[in-house]
């Protein structure tokens, strides 16, 4: 029988006539017949050689020689036997460990496959993250150097969504210098849905409600350090992965967060912290251990949240409140304010 091809893989030694154990018994039965031939040679060399009445005597010396020549020759025998042996079955071993090599990569390369898809999928969310973050930008920027008010459409809903600080008491022995009135104050005060709208952010680029009540609310000094503060957060969350959009917390009772505007702390109001999403929450947790700015971002915008919302619930309804927790702000607010204990 030939030898076995290469693509002869599992060879079976129970049913194939080539396999190893066949081979191995093959050759153990030609080293026998080798040997038993030699042997045979010997027994009628010694029965029909003559022998001479002189050469009878055998010293030690020819004895030994005499032995080494019958001797030498099978073990020659036999050591080309095992060699062969061996070498055989090396090679069967190096069949079985090139099928499972083989198995193991086209393995490899299905794992590979699935893993592009879902790699390609990521990035090109990311991308699109990436853009929407980069058009958000640049509309914060334009809005901070450009007030156009002529393009800006009154709301309905004209009630302040803060309430406008004090002016302090004049003091009797300082005079009052006619310096003017700040444009800020002259403006027309931010309404309940405009203030809700900006806290949402613009969904899309097409988003011109969003974005006209972005505008509005960034005219507003309180409130445009709360939105850059939270646009920085939400920027910085989204390199993790993490989106507003993707957690569902629980909905707490409006009576909650005014509690908190309050001053409240405690394990009353722990359920304001309701996003419950672990891989959200272990995220952001250990970013807030190894990155200084971020957690430097958050701690700041929990601050800017914390001092708005005590002057915007002064002046809110409870559906109002109820439509303000469901913002991205807000959910921001609720994911901070979880892995920070503030809650606590």
């Amino acid at each position: 029988m030939g030898e076995p091809g290469p693509d002869r893989k599992h060879p079976d030694p129970g049913v194939m006539p080539d396999s190893p154990a066949a081979r191995t018994s093959r050759t153990e039965w030609i080293a026998l017949g080798l040997s038993a031939v030699w042997l045979g040679m010997v027994g009628a060399f010694w029965v029909f050689v003559p022998h001479g009445s002189s050469e009878a005597g055998l010293d030690a010396a020819s004895v030994i020689l005499t032995l080494v020549g019958i001797v030498l020759p099978i073990v020659m025998i036999w050591v080309a036997a095992i060699t062969t042996r061996t070498a055989r079955e090396m090679r069967a071993e190096a069949q079985a460990l090139r099928a499972s090599v083989e198995a193991m990569r086209a393995a490899w390369v299905s794992q590979n496959q699935v893993r592009s898809g879902a790699g390609q999928a990521l990035e090109k969310k990311l991308d699109e993250v990436a853009m929407a973050a980069r058009q958000a930008e640049t509309a914060l920027a334009t809005f901070s150097s450009r007030r156009d008010h002529g393009a800006v459409q009154p709301s309905a809903d004209r009630k302040a969504a803060l309430v406008p600080p004090k002016p302090a008491a004049p003091v009797d022995d300082q005079p009052t210098l006619a310096l003017g009135t700040p444009a800020e104050e002259l403006a027309p005060p931010v309404s309940m849905a405009d203030f809700i709208r900006a806290m949402q952010f613009p969904d899309n680029a097409e988003d011109k409600e969003g974005f006209r009540a972005l505008r509005r609310a960034l005219e507003n000094r309180t409130m445009a350090k709360l939105l850059r503060a939270a646009q920085d957060v939400l920027n910085l969350l989204a390199q993790d992965g993490i989106y507003m959009d993707d957690l569902k917390p629980d909905r707490a009772r409006p009576e909650l967060w005014r509690r908190f505007a309050q001053g409240e702390r405690g394990r009353e109001i722990a359920a304001l912290g309701g996003v419950r999403d672990r891989s959200s929450l272990a995220l952001t947790a250990g970013r807030m251990r190894t990155d200084t700015i971020f957690r430097d971002a958050a701690h700041h915008f929990l601050r800017q949240f914390d001092r708005t919302f005590v002057e915007f619930e002064q002046n809110a309804t409870d559906q109002e409140v109820a439509e303000l927790a469901e913002t991205r702000t807000a959910r921001a607010f609720m994911l901070l304010g979880r892995v920070t204990g503030t809650f606590d």
